[in-house]
This record gives structure tokens, sequence and C-alpha cells, in this order.
């Protein structure tokens, strides 16, 4: 993660949240992610989300595994607590940590290599435990931190820099997520900002898992027209004794449509991809129906974004384990420990 901070200065008419705090506040470090970024996007984003919701810096927990998106906790709220886990484990680090304190707000920040391949075990069992969190996944199609092989979501065709096109089916995160039992999921894309902050707010404030799926480019390796997850740029500069890439600055994708439209965002090589926004009259609390309209608009090759589903009447973990109402991080030690007589009777038990 980056160690580099930001200045902190910031203008004494700036607007300030209900506790007193400006959007300065909710930063992080300076990123060191490419320039272009769609994961930079969804930083902006949830630093609004965050700032619109008035969270205190104090109460909010970041978790993370490993790759470009799980460096993204680095970059917002640098008050808070943080936790850079093991690639693909950040579900059972947060599982843990909100069996322990269920006060902070609990927002994971994983990628698609993080979640649906290394974490896929992990990923399915935090669903279906509905531990009360916003899961973020940054979707780009590819292992960034690795020099781009195809992650599970990588679509059939994309073509990397070396080797054969991809022939695998992709795996569709709001998909399995629905299927799993998830009781909030939404897709959103990076360049959206005006869709994907109301759907990271949303996530925030819903009781159990929060599944959010964005569709967040990358500017260095997915640059062929085949995905449906890039934007490319072309390659400056190559040294044949050094492999080195260099991504100039691009400026961010954005785009913005009504509900029910389908809109082709033209990316920076040509290609396109088509966004439709759910219209009105979609049922997200309709879970089979979620599932059929998803399918569909998977062959006409179109990636719906919006709230998919949620279900509000589910218990979370600590509803469904019965856990102590007080987060056990704050229960004193004595209260905690039964006593060596309760102890031996709980062992007798066990023999």
């Amino acid at each position: 993660m980056s160690y580099i901070g930001k200045p902190k200065i910031s203008h004494p008419k700036a607007t300030k949240n209900s506790i007193g705090l400006t959007k300065r506040d909710y930063e992080g470090v300076v990123s060191t992610l490419c320039a272009g970024c769609g994961h930079d996007s969804v930083t902006a984003a949830i630093i609004q989300a965050v700032f619109e919701l008035d969270i205190k810096p104090h109460t909010l927990g970041k978790m993370s595994g490993i790759g470009c998106s799980s460096k993204t906790p680095a970059y917002f709220v640098s008050q808070s607590h943080g936790f850079n886990s093991v690639h693909g484990r950040m579900p059972s680090v947060t599982t843990g940590a909100n069996a322990a304190n269920r006060d902070l707000t609990y927002i994971g920040v994983s990628g698609d290599g993080d979640s649906l391949s290394i974490g896929m075990g992990q990923f399915a069992h935090v669903i279906r435990r509905n531990l009360n969190m916003t899961y973020i996944i940054e979707n780009n199609g590819v292992y960034g931190l690795t020099k781009g092989q195809y992650s599970a979501s990588a679509d059939i065709g994309s073509k990397a820099k070396k080797g054969p096109a991809n022939q695998q089916k992709p795996i569709d995160p709001v998909s399995m997520g629905i299927a799993l039992g998830a009781t909030f999921v939404a897709r959103g894309f990076s360049g959206d900002k005006e869709q994907l902050v109301p759907l990271i707010k949303a996530a925030i404030r819903h009781k159990g898992f929060g599944l959010l799926d964005i569709i967040s480019p990358c500017v260095t390796f997915n640059d062929n027209k085949e995905s449906t997850k890039s934007y490319s740029h072309v390659r400056k500069f190559y040294h044949q004794v050094i492999d080195t890439d260099f991504v100039p600055p691009a400026e961010e994708i954005k785009a913005k449509y009504k509900k029910g439209e389908a809109m082709p965002i033209h990316l920076h090589d040509g290609s396109k991809i088509v966004f439709r926004r759910v219209d009105k009259q979609y049922d997200p609390t309709d879970r089979a129906g979620a599932y059929a309209y998803l399918r569909e608009s998977i062959k006409k090759q179109e990636v719906t974004t919006g709230l998919l589903y949620i279900d509000k009447e589910c218990d979370d973990m600590h509803e469904i384990a019965q856990t102590s109402d007080c987060p056990l991080s704050k229960i004193p030690y004595d209260e905690l420990a039964p006593g060596s007589e309760e102890l031996a009777n709980i062992m007798n038990r066990f023999r």
C-alpha cells in the first residue's frame, strides 16, 4: 500500500456533513494505481458515500485481500480501522472482526480474482452467513497486479497481450450472489458516479450482506476490443532489455443514462460495452425474476446495472447465532470467563 500522504489542506468554506467533516476528511493516501484506473473512480464514489452518510471515521472497518483492488482501502478514510488480509481470505477475516465488534461499519473491497478464484469458497460462505458488511468487487476481468492473466470473470474471446484468447465461460458474481442467497445484490460502473454513490450508500445501510459488483476497467492489461471490461491504452514505450509498461494519463470515462435505457460506452480503443439500467417496473424483491432477468441480459451481451435484488426481512449473522447485543470486544473479561467450575462442566460434556 502507498505511504504517500496528502496535504491536509481544505477550503475554509468547504461543505461539511452533519458531524462537521468535509470530504477531504474522508480521503486516504495518494493512489499508486495506474492513471485512469477505474478503481480510483470507485474510491471517489466510496468517499462521497461515507461523507453523505455522516459515518464517523473511527466506526469504519476497511477490509481487503490481495490485488490492485485490495489496495483501495488505503485511499479512503485514513482515520478508520483497516486490515489487508491474505489473498482470497478477506471474508473470514471480516467475519472474525464482525463477530468481535458488531458496532463497526464494515466495507470489504475485493477483486474478481480475489473473490471468484482463490477466494470463491470464502465468498460463498460469507453470503451464506449473511454477514453484515458491504462487499465491493472491483471487476476488470484480469489479474492486474501480476501482469494481466485472465481472471474467472474474463469473457470468452478476450485476448491478453500474449497467448491464446480465453475460452472459458466467465463467472457472473451478481448471478452467483442471487443464487447463493445474498440479501442485497447490485451492479454499477466505475464511470457512472451518479448511480454508483446511491448504490454504495444503500449497500452500507442494508442490514446483512450487501454485494456490489462494479465494472472497473483496467487501463493497462485489459486493452483488447474483445473484452467487455476494457478501456485500453496504446503502449507508448517498450525496451527490449527491460520489460517496462508505460500507461499514459487518460480522461476518466463517464456515463449518464436513464432507467430502462441501454447505453453503449465507447472505450479508448474504439470498442464499446453496453450498459442497461433496470427500469421502474423491475421488481428487486423477486429472486427468481432477478436471476432470469440477468441471464437474459447476458444473452443480449448487456451489463445490467442498478439494484438487482434485496431481501430486507432476512436475519444477519448475529441474529442467526443469537450473539450478545454488546460487542464481544467491549465485554469485561470477568464476564467473559465462565469460571473453573463451569468450564469443567462444559469440558465434561465432550468426554
